[in-house]
């Protein structure tokens, strides 16, 4: 047994030799770019959370569960991988007892001869090889040969997955030759429980040389995947872990990270702020968190197969992404890792100089605009992967060094600065909705009146635009009616800036924010009630970063709690059958699903339809991002999309809880209707509108 440990022994040494060099390089890559201290610091101050987050997403897989085929298979490979340590203890602790006592007959002090081990080494090689046919034929049948773009691993390496799994293949068929040579040899620790080791030690000829060869092969086989891994995709085995840890929670969706500069918070008032600084230009400029997401990408597809812009034969994958992110740093690495280009020649500062964004850049512009923010990837993602941070970034170096944006996107800017909305309209009219109702409503002066529990934040939409004063009113009226004392700012009121900070205007943000937050703090403001997402989520989630913090409410959670509390009472019958449309900013960004619903649940005579795409695989309308004000040129509309499989449900109704979606998705039903492909009285209504209804009856 001699020379199997010197083999085996100079194997190993040889093959950590070579994935540590690679380690060391990917670690030196990640770390050209700017810090990331508040990812340190997060994970530090919520460690019960990160804690939580490793056993939920890394040991019980739960994202990849919610697709069960691959996930359950996935979920045994995975656990090969840990259980199947044991396995690997034992063939090197045989190696080397065999070396110097001519037995290789070593087991694990104290559990090594359990039977309980025995079996769980068996059966999770058992059924991790049914795994690996499990994805075989995944992807096969999603072959992009076949399906095209809506195969989710259209774009990916699929070489490298296919060697991947013949890798796991020959680890998992040594693993069993070698334990079922050693059960011939009677040098297997277990028994019992290891019922197929010992079974083909019943077939197997008792020979000590094929016992010593299969343990090479299956320590060998090993070694080359370690590898292969460290140089391939399957890299996600030791960094997804650590991306998990320092991801935001719950899910690195609701607020838009801070902006920083040298891994401080921007200030936009120093004077000796660098403007190439703000956002991501070029490569260089990502944080090691960001090429922890590029290191962790599965290449799954499941970000892509969920993306509405993906779905509407638009060019964004978020898949790619990263990878061409990722590929594009890897091609760069060498130059980037020597710091000093003086004595480079012309091709390799350019490629070095490429911007990350542009018609010749890694990422396409058309790539970089067609993303509304919806979250479905970052949702989706089993390895935490902030596609939306990436892309946010981009669009902050893009708008505010480079002044390149959709021309259209221009005219909401001006408004913001000029006039406070995006529609450019006078903030005096921010109150006119109020004549329409037959109550007062209290207007704040300066402070909140001592008995009002809740400012009411209208919002641009909720106070500018006709469909969605309807919402606002109704929400008026069913506080009035349920005795809750609310007052509004109406003039006082500005945009909370989410369009500009998703638009990656973050100096407008921080200008529209700061003033709202000043006003809400001069008036005494502690509990506020909104009716848009997009407020509601920057409100609740983005203002504190700025200092603004207050107890925020989407109108459908309160409207719900009045209800489950008797305070407003559903009384007459609406028989319709209604589907409902999940807002992004409202479920997958904030998690409120089940109030919309209970609220309807109440209503006698509704029928509820849920359209295929709901809760958190929802199909978004296509406004977020701030693409409300930009033209959709390529491919399907998203609304139409969404109006398109709502129609499936056959609905009288398509009820919401966003002013946003009631826009968009109202634009194409009125197409629809025009062209004969929905029926006339089809409209879409926000939640509160059908509660009204019911309860004035």
């Amino acid at each position: 047994m001699l020379w199997v440990a010197i083999i085996g022994l100079a194997m190993t040494v040889a093959a950590v030799a070579v994935a540590g060099r690679r380690a060391q390089f990917l670690f030196k890559l990640a770390t050209v770019g700017p810090p990331a201290p508040e990812r340190i610091e997060y994970a530090k101050t919520h460690a019960g959370a990160e804690a939580k987050a490793q056993l939920v997403e890394v040991f019980g897989q739960k994202k990849l569960l919610k697709w069960t085929p691959s996930g359950v298979a996935h979920f045994f490979v995975m656990w090969a991988f840990f259980i199947l340590l044991t396995v690997y203890i034992e063939a090197y602790g045989s190696i080397i007892q065999g070396a110097i006592t001519g037995r290789p007959n070593f087991h694990i002090p104290l559990i090594g001869q359990w039977s309980v081990l025995g079996f769980l080494q068996d059966f999770i090689a058992v059924a991790c090889l049914l795994g690996l046919v499990a994805f075989a034929v995944i992807r096969v049948r999603n072959s992009p040969k076949t399906l095209g773009r809506k195969s989710r691993f259209s774009g990916s390496h699929l070489g490298g997955a296919w060697l991947v799994l013949f890798m796991i293949f020959n680890i998992i068929w040594t693993l069993f030759l070698a334990r079922g040579a050693a059960a011939a040899n009677g040098n297997l620790p277990y028994d019992g429980g290891a019922f197929v080791s010992l079974a083909l030690g019943n077939v197997l000829p008792a020979s000590p040389l094929l016992e010593e060869i299969a343990l090479l092969l299956h320590i060998g086989f090993m070694l080359v995947f370690l590898v292969i891994v460290v140089n391939s995709k399957h890299l996600h085995i030791f960094t997804a872990p650590l991306n998990v840890l320092f991801s935001r929670r719950p899910d690195g969706l609701g607020a838009a990270p801070e902006m920083t500069v040298d891994g401080k918070p921007v200030d936009f008032e120093d004077e000796d702020l660098d403007p190439e600084k703000l956002g991501r230009g070029k490569i260089g400029d990502t944080t090691w968190k960001g090429f922890l997401d590029f290191y962790s990408c599965t290449e799954c597809g499941r970000c892509q197969s969920q993306c509405p812009a993906w779905n509407t034969d638009k060019p964004l994958s978020p898949k790619m992404l990263i990878l061409d992110q990722r590929d594009h740093a890897f091609k760069v690495a060498p130059y980037l890792l020597q710091g000093d280009t003086s004595h480079a020649d012309t091709d390799v500062l350019a490629l070095l100089e490429k911007p990350l964004v542009g018609e010749d850049g890694v990422i396409h512009p058309d790539v970089l605009w067609s993303c509304t923010n919806c979250g479905a990837c970052v949702e989706q993602c089993p390895v935490d992967i902030e596609h939306i941070d990436h892309i946010l970034d981009m669009r902050r170096y893009q708008v505010m060094v480079e002044s390149s944006f959709p021309s259209e996107a221009g005219v909401m800017v001006k408004n913001l600065e000029n006039k406070g909305n995006p529609w450019g309209m006078s903030e005096m009219k921010r109150a006119d909705w109020i004549e329409e109702l037959d109550f007062e409503v209290t207007l704040i002066d300066e402070k909140m009146p001592e008995d009002t529990e809740y400012l009411f934040w209208v919002g641009c939409a909720g106070a500018l635009e006709d469909r969605a004063k309807k919402t606002t009113k109704a929400v008026a009226e069913l506080l009035h009616i349920a005795g809750v004392k609310f007052a509004v700012l109406g003039p006082a009121e500005a945009c909370t800036g989410d369009p500009a900070r998703r638009l990656g205007m973050e100096f407008l943000f921080n200008m529209l924010a700061q003033q709202n937050i000043e006003t809400l703090n001069e008036a005494g403001v502690k509990k506020i009630v909104a009716t848009c997402p997009h407020c509601f989520n920057t409100l609740a989630n983005e203002y504190p970063q700025l200092g603004g913090t207050y107890e925020v409410v989407h109108h459908t959670q309160l409207l719900a709690k009045l209800v489950d509390e008797g305070l407003l009472t559903p009384i007459t019958p609406i028989e319709e059958k209604i589907t409902y449309h999940d807002p992004c900013f409202l479920g997958r960004h904030n998690k409120v699903y089940s109030q919309p619903r209970d609220i309807m649940s109440k209503v006698p005579g509704v029928q509820t339809q849920e359209m295929h795409r709901h809760k958190d695989r929802g199909f978004c309308c296509g406004a977020g991002g701030a693409r409300m004000w930009m033209e959709e040129r390529i491919g399907k509309r998203i609304n139409t999309e969404r109006v398109d499989e709502a129609l499936t449900t056959n609905p009288d109704t398509v009820s919401t809880a966003c002013p946003f979606c009631m826009v968009m998705l109202g634009d194409a039903i009125n197409e629809k209707k025009n062209s004969g492909e929905a029926k006339e009285t089809l409209e879409v209504v926000d939640v509160a509108q059908l509660l009204i209804k019911s309860v004035k009856g």
